[in-house]
């Protein structure tokens, strides 16, 4: 047994001797429910899968809900349960961080799920720059093998093609 377990183990007997000392007609269901806590606590419980909760201590003394929370016990082990210092058995302990472990999880998924969603969106929005952009290239190139087709044909009125440079004057030679 470890030591923190121990400590555990010595403040539920402190106060159950406190709640013994103050209350003098505990009765036997009573004791009942001290030592069946007890055994849940030390991690070895008779019935039960060993969690520490109302339902478990009841069962392992062998009594009614009802009688559990009409016992004064009750009281002592719901204050012993919600102190921080307190120590659980190591079944209970590891459930909560199965629990734990598994709100992680789905906080994980969750933030995957929004990545995921929002890289879709992304890749949507660049194929459809890509395909509108495909396009105008398409028309681009469309518009010039036109243009080189007018070139090459020497389509008359179309297209002309500047024979010679400019001179000094800025005016262009008179075409014939």
């Amino acid at each position: 047994m470890t030591s923190s377990m121990d400590e555990s183990l010595q403040a539920v007997r402190a106060a159950f001797a406190r709640l013994a000392r103050e209350n003098t007609g505990l009765t036997d269901i009573d004791q009942q429910i001290m030592r069946a806590f007890e055994q849940l606590m030390l991690g070895r419980p008779e019935i039960t899968d060993g969690r520490t909760s109302a339902v478990n201590i009841a069962a392992e003394a062998g009594v009614s809900r009802a009688s559990y929370y009409r016992s004064p016990v009750a009281a002592v082990i719901k204050g012993i349960l919600s102190s921080p210092e307190a120590r659980r058995p190591a079944s209970d302990e590891l459930r909560q961080e199965v629990v734990r472990l598994k709100q992680s999880e789905r906080e994980l998924r969750r933030e995957k799920s929004a990545e995921i969603r929002e890289l879709r969106a992304t890749v949507a929005a660049y194929a459809n720059q890509i395909q509108i952009l495909a396009l105008r290239n398409a028309e681009l190139e469309a518009d010039t093998r036109r243009l080189h087709a007018q070139l090459a044909g020497k389509q008359a009125g179309v297209v002309k093609q500047l024979k010679g440079a400019r001179t000094a004057t800025g005016s262009s030679p008179v075409q014939p």
